[in-house]
């Protein structure tokens, strides 16, 4: 496999609404859905979607949608061999509320994620012949994340560090990545710097590099992304779309860089790809089935007058 996961597998119960209701307030809303979740699971499912070989390391409950969960991802050609079945947790669950804008807010209940041990990596490790790229997040224990970085950076791997949620964060995980890849939110949960123009992005660069990480991707919503290498940036605007749900755009956008580094290809090229994917999924619903195919990508690049990779078959 040519790009390991290690993060959560979740549940996630999808609302949708005209508006948030005010604390203690009754509202209708409009619609629920039941999807596959969890930011790992979200993240392996756009590496497959895009067409790679990838692993998922993971834990769910011994319960109906765990069953579920680990069946969808086989559907959609993620190896789900690595994927824990916990006897003392429920599958973790996300209930998320999407309004008129398409802004989510989101009551996370890791559950099953916390039951994700350093022992359950190092006994996934030890089974995997190759990887190239570890792609990791901050919903399962600090600890279990840790660990696979080191054994990941012990095998030559390249590490991709998407520090998401904020509350997960622990700057130890910064000793081994080779690319962080923050939000506005978490930047300034990890290092104080409020990213809201290309100043404050380069800034925020510059400090992780003084901690020892000399990539870094510092995005920026509607105003693209930042992207830091070595001492020298280069600004990557966004791509105007109409938003429908934003849920999982974080998570495309970093399966989508572990595909393009897998390949071969240095930051900013895989950076723009990531954005381009990122961009098409927050046109559709659900973290999951709004992820984008390769050959969707494409049509969305024709359409748009886009191009990836800087490669002649795929400039449009």
């Amino acid at each position: 496999m040519s790009i390991t996961v290690v993060g959560s597998i979740n549940i996630d119960i999808v609302a949708q609404t005209d508006r948030y209701p005010s604390r203690g307030e009754t509202i209708f809303g409009k619609k629920i859905d039941y999807l596959s979740g969890g930011k790992g699971a979200n993240q392996a499912t756009s590496v497959a979607k895009l067409g790679k070989q990838v692993s998922i390391i993971g834990a769910v409950g011994n319960d109906f949608h765990g069953d579920k969960l680990v069946d969808t991802l086989k559907e959609r050609k993620v190896n789900t061999e690595f994927i824990k079945r916990s006897q003392v947790l429920a599958t973790g669950t996300a209930i998320i509320t999407i309004d008129q804008t398409a802004e989510n807010t989101m009551l996370v209940l890791k559950s099953a994620n916390d039951d994700l041990l350093p022992e359950d990596i190092e006994s996934a490790f030890a089974k995997m012949t190759h990887s190239e790229v570890l792609l990791v997040q901050m919903e399962v224990p600090q600890e279990t994340v840790i660990r696979a970085m080191e054994l990941a950076k012990k095998r030559g791997m390249y590490v991709i560090l998407d520090p998401a949620p904020a509350e997960g964060i622990t700057v130890k995980a910064l000793d081994y990545a080779d690319v962080i890849t923050p939000n506005r939110q978490e930047t300034k949960h990890m290092i104080g710097i409020d990213v809201i123009d290309i100043e404050t992005a380069v800034d925020a660069g510059r400090t992780f590099e003084k901690m020892g990480v000399r990539n870094s991707i510092l995005k920026m919503a509607d105003k693209g992304c930042v992207v830091y290498q070595n001492g020298e940036w280069e600004h990557l605007p966004s791509i105007p779309v109409t938003p429908l749900d934003t849920v999982g755009a974080g998570d495309s956008f970093a399966g989508a860089l572990a595909c393009a580094i897998s390949d071969g290809y240095d930051l900013i090229e895989a950076a723009k790809f990531a954005s381009i994917v990122g961009a098409l999924k927050v046109t559709k619903l659900g973290a999951q089935s709004g992820i984008p195919t390769l050959e969707e990508v494409d049509a969305f690049c024709k359409e748009r007058g886009l191009t990836y990779y800087g490669l002649e078959e795929k400039t449009f």
